[in-house]
């Protein structure tokens, strides 16, 4: 039987995201709803992508009996009040990175989806990559040895555009990229909490980072070194460096083909779509979709490879590190 989509949002990774749904097979995956905030919008993008039903609200979504899974793509900034209301309605939903705005709205949203009994995932498809299970597995098996230094950077030239810089619209690259970095070295940790955590950075004139390097500390003398920019592109690699050896992770980090370990490449080709998209490696957003699937069928209410405390963590060093460079948006209660 099919897991069947609503889907939050008719945006650019909303499109994204479904056209990853399609490489999939049809009888495991069908979009049944689609709903944005203005009704023509929704009925114009359901008709350009045969979605049967088209709503022009996110109320009448989470009242729809026939969806069994809700993907959240709307704006971050208002992810706290829509996921709620999903949760409230008894919906599973899989939210888009980040999470919510703050480590507050987080708790409120991870307390929620087990008060309510349902199906609760951060979209931090990075986790779901064939490269990533393969890290994983590697560390698993000891393959380099103790984990001593972490690496991962991103950045990207997009000052430019409303979204990357407004605080209102939750701008900055800590929230929209940052946060893949730190997820890497916190999956590398397996979930540790760092006993520290060391920004250094620089603001964009609206307030909100521009450029940001972390260090998180670990005990055992292990660290992570991690780099984000809106202001520049960089390398956009990682790696993983070990007392026996190094798994390095080419361009692009967050949604990489390819893994090098101690100088070997071995690559993992991504599902093939000839459909427009608009961000880079879209397909790969099936690996998550899929396993959204799998953890329903099972019945589980969480993610075992992206746990609500996963997420909990994640936006608690983040609301750390926008705490030392002096961040501050209008959800925070700090």
């Amino acid at each position: 039987m099919a897991t069947k989509w609503g889907i939050c949002s008719t945006g650019k990774i909303s499109n994204d995201f479904l056209v990853a749904l399609e490489t999939l097979p049809a009888q495991d995956h069908q979009v049944v709803a689609v709903a944005a905030r203005d009704l023509k919008q929704a009925r114009d993008f359901a008709q350009i992508r045969k979605i049967p039903k088209a709503y022009g609200s996110y109320e009448e979504l989470a009242k729809d009996p026939n969806i069994d899974v809700i993907y959240v793509g709307v704006l971050h900034t208002v992810h706290r009040d829509v996921v709620l209301m999903f949760l409230q309605n008894k919906k599973n939903v899989l939210c888009e990175k980040p999470l919510a705005m703050n480590s507050a709205e987080v708790q409120e949203l991870t307390s929620a989806a087990r008060a309510y009994n349902v199906f609760f995932m951060e979209a931090l498809w990075s986790r779901f990559f064939p490269v990533y299970e393969q890290i994983r597995t590697l560390l698993s098996q000891n393959a380099i040895g103790d984990v001593k230094v972490v690496r991962a950077e991103f950045g990207s030239n997009q000052h430019h555009v409303p979204r990357a810089v407004q605080k209102e619209l939750g701008g900055g690259a800590l929230l929209d990229i940052g946060c893949y970095c730190i997820q890497f070295a916190l999956m590398v940790f397996n979930g540790e909490k760092p006993e520290s955590v060391t920004a250094k950075g620089f603001l964009y004139d609206t307030g909100v980072d521009e450029t940001v390097t972390i260090i998180l500390q670990y005990p055992g003398k292990r660290q992570a070194i991690l780099t984000c920019t809106i202001m520049a592109a960089m390398p956009n690699q990682a790696a993983i460096c070990g007392s026996k050896g190094m798994i390095q992770v080419p361009s692009c980090m967050w949604c990489p083909t390819s893994v090098i370990v101690n100088g070997k490449e071995t690559k993992f080709p991504l599902p093939h779509s000839t459909k427009p998209m608009h961000f880079t490696n879209s397909t790969g957003l099936s690996y998550e979709a899929e396993h959204v699937r799998q953890c329903l069928l099972k019945g589980l209410k969480e993610s075992p490879i992206m746990r609500l405390k996963d997420s909990e963590l994640l936006s608690s060093i983040m609301d750390e590190v926008r705490g030392q460079l002096g961040v501050k948006f209008p959800q925070d209660r700090i």
